[in-house]
């Protein structure tokens, strides 16, 4: 039986991933499927940097806008809903193109990593998250030291939700996730795929970063969050822990000021953005496009770089 094709685009946050992908997705009568986060959910629009619909050119967009702000979201719920998209795309005769910058949920769905039933509702992840408001990110970040010191080196403090998860796979299965992980990265994609990573120069994504940030502020982020906790959300809820919404929350709760909540916000993009690079790097049987290898004088630099996807795609 023949694999199902599709193509896959990523890269670190503000390198332009999104209009690449529409022009993709119409000149390969594509339909994309976000791997963002953030973007499920309904509401947080300005600190996802969500597409809107006048964006989209007419291109059917999937796994935007699905989930409300109080529901959990994470790889298990996103590998189910993104395989189902992509079984209903193909159905069409179109070509299901995944777009987003979250790396861990992209290679899950491409190598088909299997979730055990008790890991989409476990029992330990409530305790866990609880213990590590009590014990502060820090100490809650030691108690991986022991049972899985490759986790405890790869995913730093600040990381909560993956330190939670990482002991809580070894409370579920006895050993380290870092020892499943290695195992899964053997595998071989489970589709017939193409896996295109966009980079650029990093001082000029990092300015890139810095002005998104700027026009979110300008766009309503402040609005936007403070409207969100005015419906009962909080630091607690899976929707409200995103870099853009952590930050503004600790500036209505008055632990810092708006320019320290826009510089943190900013801060930690430009270092989510590092993590992204690291993480792709680590990824095999991808294709690399540096956006500051392209002649900016020959034209349009992100036209260069379709023309060249497609042709990669063709051949």
């Amino acid at each position: 039986m023949s694999k199902q094709k599709l193509i896959i685009l990523t890269g670190p946050t503000g390198v332009g991933k999104t209009k690449i992908s529409i022009e993709l997705a119409k000149a390969l009568n594509g339909e994309i499927i976000s791997a963002d986060s953030m973007q499920v959910y309904r509401g947080l629009d300005v600190g996802s940097a969500k597409i809107m619909p006048e964006e989209m050119q007419g291109v059917p967009h999937h796994l935007i806008d699905v989930l409300d702000p109080k529901e959990d979201f994470n790889v298990v719920i996103f590998q189910k809903m993104a395989q189902e998209a992509i079984n209903k795309i193909s159905s069409r005769g179109k070509l299901p193109i995944v777009v987003g910058g979250t790396g861990f949920y992209i290679q899950a769905l491409r190598k088909g990593v299997e979730f055990s039933e008790e890991e989409e509702d476990s029992p330990f992840r409530r305790v866990l998250e609880e213990e590590a408001v009590m014990l502060g990110k820090e100490a809650f970040h030691e108690k991986l030291k022991e049972i899985d010191p490759e986790s405890y080196e790869r995913i730093p403090a600040g990381n909560v939700k993956r330190v939670v998860r990482a002991i809580e796979f070894y409370k579920l299965h006895g050993y380290p996730i870092s020892q499943h992980n290695d195992t899964e990265k053997q595998k071989s994609s489970i589709y017939d795929d193409f896996c295109f990573v966009l980079t650029n120069e990093r001082s000029v994504l990092y300015d890139a970063i810095n002005r998104r940030v700027d026009i979110m502020v300008e766009d309503g982020l402040f609005e936007e969050v403070k409207r969100l906790r005015e419906q009962g959300l909080t630091i607690k809820n899976n929707s409200m822990q995103g870099i853009g919404y952590k930050e503004i929350l600790q500036y209505f709760d008055g632990e810092i000021s708006r320019e320290e909540a826009i510089d943190l916000v900013k801060k930690n993009t430009r270092h989510f953005a590092k993590r992204q690079y690291t993480y792709f790097k680590t990824m095999d049987d991808v294709i690399f496009f540096d956006k500051s290898q392209y002649d900016a004088a020959a034209g349009d630099v992100d036209m260069q770089i379709l023309q060249d996807m497609i042709k990669k795609v063709c051949v």
